[in-house]
């Protein structure tokens, strides 16, 4: 079998790279391009439009990023296993993932409701104006937090993938080799002290000591 996933590789990394990206262009360039519209009742429209025409590819890039994950996940299960420290990066990337979901789901939602908000008029696509309607200015409000969420929990995201790609070099890989093989050798003698110490109380006990 080939030690190459080139395709999953890529998959993982140009989807992710495409959702940080994407993400962090919107917020600066898409949401912030509207501020700069005269009619102020055009602002939120323009920029809405902006953003569905970028959800499709989004979806794809954040598609093609899971599946090249979960790929990678599975070919290299047995490191995962065997190297001391690599399962505890993957779970923190899990991590990291499911809450970016989480934000670019409820994002799309706040962005939704924005779009079937027509033209209200606005200061901004996330700042409200005092003619702006209660209920788009509690979405707009929202979305002012969220915008910046998806691209700080996307960029953590390729700084672990950056610091697993370190554990996969062969002297980080034969350390952990070594220090998971050490520490699962001296857990016997561990376990094996700490009975001793215990029979050693129980025997104080009994005899009055």
């Amino acid at each position: 079998m080939s030690e190459r996933h080139t395709a999953l590789r890529s998959m993982h990394d140009l989807g992710l790279a495409a959702w940080f990206g994407g993400s962090l262009m919107g917020a600066l360039g898409v949401n912030g391009a509207a501020t700069q519209i005269n009619d102020s009742t055009q602002r939120l429209p323009v920029a809405s439009a902006g953003w569905a025409r970028w959800t499709p590819v989004n979806a794809a890039a954040i598609g093609a990023h899971l599946i090249g994950g979960v790929g990678e996940l599975a070919t290299e299960s047995p490191r995962v296993i065997a190297q001391s420290g690599v399962a505890r990066m993957s779970v923190a990337k899990t991590a990291l993932t499911v809450a970016a979901l989480a934000v670019t789901g409820y994002s799309r939602l706040l962005g939704m409701r924005l779009e079937k908000a027509g033209g209200p008029s606005v200061e901004g696509t996330t700042e409200p104006n005092p003619q702006t309607p209660a209920n788009v200015a509690s979405c707009q409000r929202q979305m002012k937090m969220l915008q910046w969420a998806v691209p700080a929990l996307t960029g953590a995201m390729v700084v672990v993938t950056a610091y697993m790609g370190e554990q996969q070099k062969p002297g980080q890989v034969l350390r952990g080799l070594l220090g998971r093989a050490g520490g699962l050798a001296s857990a016997p003698k561990t376990m094996g002290k700490v009975a001793a110490l215990g029979m050693a109380k129980r025997h104080m006990a009994m005899s009055g000591r």
